[in-house]
């Protein structure tokens, strides 16, 4: 099951009839019916003369309101469809409603509606969406809403998934607006005007506040570096465009996360150890060689490593796992090394002689694990952000044998004092740093202090639990549960030079980020409770190659966009759209088994016929390579 086939499934509306019928619509059409007779019938009584002309004049109004079309003196008619049938080759769009009505009502979250805005309720106030009887909905990211200007149709998640036709550009204009004002009072507890919006983004994010004024120019400028790329055509059906070139099953245990390496080798981090892989130019396969974890770490692991880390060439992996409170942070890690398959160290997290924690560890950049002198990287907590060194200050790392453990150097950085609430963090070419956060903000960093960012981008309304950023730094993908944040950093300076926003404040002339989303069909298909994770770039490592494609996770699908066709303004998923731009046309992996990590290998790996290397996706029990082809590569 593809993109394809569900953009196609989309778009087809039947006004087949579901089988069991509304009932209130059925007594409807019969009471409607037999008037219908009643009036056509013979006259056998001679009519009763009229007394005057006004009565007259009063019988003829009161018939043509009778018999006008019910759409016409409905307020906020419209006709819904649902969507049935599941991931089969019968599923199709069937009329759910001929005629129904739609409206935003504020309310607690048990229902009790705000009839008296004086007194206070029992709990907050929040929009939702009623259709009907059928639909009773909050507002919100999850609904997944997805309007479609040139069909006057919304499509949205609720449920199951449904589609409301409306019966004039005025409607179909009036509910967009409607709603986009309820998502963000429900969003940010504010009205929706532009005082609150300029509370919520500030001066300098306008064209966040205002997408459809904002200055698209930036998107452009960025597409020169895709000069010599291949053109992609998205034709009207797409299918086979990725071929699974290998499939193993792990060995040894679940797998909990993927350490792809640039070099000779990848490796599957498991429960109980790690399986080597090799690296080819059509995917990864087993070399038959796996490290036990009872051996290895003799007891030193807390629980299952979440996070694996390549260093030193890729002759050494740094292994963290959650502290067993079941917390997500960590006071200690190891370094394991690849050759002897043996942890040489159990290294402590601390500063000023006071134990602390880590949430995450990344490279000091991009290429930072081939460089085989690499002794640093990064270390994020909640409201931390530094560099370790694993050399020791007094020249010579303890054996484990030794009582103490060895701490890390805590060699740059620094500890906010409350409210950034860090999640997650990235690093560019240069070693420039992004850091996503739960508030949704987005804070960059140079490579020269960890103090304070040089430029914040605000949130949306969502926490960012994942980030990357392209090898040049000019893009950053941010993740949240719903949907993908894509945003440009390039702004030009005061002396008319283009720098990205690690390198200096970006000022008021800051492009609007685009949002990548699944279609309501997709979304529901992947699973309501399941949420995207891991999004990241193609895997680039040399100044002046630009990333081609974006992949993320979601339940059992792994998805995939065309990094050049997202950046592009004219394309077709922007027309007609009111908000912030949201591309749905992408690719979708489908696999037996919810999935651990989907990542591309890297750009070495590319074969002289495809326009990328191959994608490598994880589940629990398998790991697959699939090639993309330029020649077969679709996207719907």
């Amino acid at each position: 099951m593809g993109a394809a086939e569900s953009r196609r499934q989309e778009l087809e509306l039947s006004d087949t009839e579901p089988e069991e019928e509304n009932p209130q619509s059925q007594s409807e059409e019969e009471e409607d019916y037999e008037d219908v007779k009643d009036h056509q019938s013979p006259i056998k009584t001679p009519p009763k003369t009229p007394s005057s002309v006004d009565e007259i004049d009063a019988k003829l109004k009161a018939l043509k309101l009778k018999y006008q079309s019910k759409n016409q003196i409905l307020k906020n008619g419209v006709k819904l469809y649902i969507h049935t049938g599941g991931n089969t080759a019968n599923s199709k769009w069937v009329v759910a409603d001929k005629l129904t009505s739609f409206s935003f009502v504020k309310t607690t979250m048990n229902g009790e509606e705000d009839e008296d805005d004086d007194e206070e309720g029992d709990g907050d106030l929040y929009w939702f969406l009623k259709v009907g009887g059928k639909i009773r909905a909050l507002v919100d990211q999850q609904l997944q809403l997805k309007p479609t200007a040139d069909q006057l149709r919304v499509d949205f998640v609720s449920n199951g998934v449904y589609a409301m036709k409306f019966f004039s550009v005025e409607d179909y204009k009036g509910f967009v607006e409607q709603y986009e004002k309820c998502l963000f009072e429900n969003t940010y507890g504010f009205e929706c005007n532009d005082v609150n919006k300029g509370k919520v983004f500030g001066k300098d994010f306008v064209a966040w506040a205002n997408p459809e004024a904002a200055d698209d120019s930036m998107w452009e400028d960025a597409e020169d570096s895709f000069g010599n790329s291949p053109v992609f055509k998205t034709p009207v059906r797409g299918n086979h465009d990725l071929r699974e070139e290998f499939e193993e099953a792990a060995k040894g245990g679940s797998i909990k996360s993927l350490a792809l390496g640039a070099l000779d080798n990848s490796f599957l981090v498991s429960d109980s150890g790690i399986q080597v892989v090799k690296n080819f130019s059509h995917g990864i396969h087993g070399k038959g060689v796996y490290v036990n974890f009872d051996n290895a770490m003799k007891g030193h692991v807390e629980s299952t490593p979440k996070k694996a880390l390549l260093m030193k060439a890729e002759t050494n992996m740094l292994l963290m796992s959650p502290m067993t409170n079941g917390k997500p942070h960590t006071n200690g890690i190891h370094q394991f090394d690849i050759e002897t398959g043996k942890v040489v160290t159990e290294w402590k997290f601390a500063k000023d002689g006071t134990d602390i924690t880590m949430r995450d560890v990344t490279n000091d950049s991009k290429g930072a694990q081939m460089d085989p002198s690499g002794s640093t990287f990064l270390g994020l907590d909640d409201n931390r952000l530094c560099r370790w060194d694993m050399r020791d200050r007094h020249g010579i790392v303890q054996n484990l044998a030794d009582a103490n453990t060895p701490v890390l150097n805590w060699t740059q950085g620094h500890q906010f004092s409350r409210g950034t609430n860090f999640q997650c963090f990235a690093t560019t070419g240069d070693g420039s740093i992004v850091v996503g956060s739960v508030d949704g903000k987005i804070r960059l960093y140079s490579v020269s202090s960890m103090r304070q960012a040089k430029t914040a981008f605000p949130g949306l309304g969502s926490p960012i639990t994942h980030v990357d950023v392209t090898y040049d730094g000019k893009w950053i993908l941010g993740t949240t549960d719903t949907y993908l944040v894509l945003i440009c950093t390039l702004f030009t300076d005061k002396d008319g030079k283009m720098k990205t926003g690690f390198a200096g404040r970006m000022g008021s002339k800051i492009a609007a980020p685009r949002l990548l989303k699944l279609n309501p069909l997709d979304s529901h298909r992947a699973g309501v409770f399941n949420k995207f994770r891991g999004a990241q770039f193609s895997w680039v490592t040399e100044e002046g190659k630009q990333e081609r494609h974006l992949v993320a996770t979601v339940g059992k699908f792994s998805v995939i966009w065309n990094f050049q066709q997202v950046k592009d303004g004219s394309h077709e998923c922007y027309r007609n759209q009111v908000g912030l731009k949201s591309c749905y046309c992408y690719k979708i992996v489908p696999k037996d088994d919810s999935i651990v990590d989907s990542r591309f290998m890297h750009e070495k790996f590319a074969v002289t016929d495809s326009p990328e290397a191959p994608l490598v996706v994880a589940t629990p029990l398998k790991v697959s390579s699939f090639s993309i082809s330029s020649s077969r590569l679709s996207y719907a």
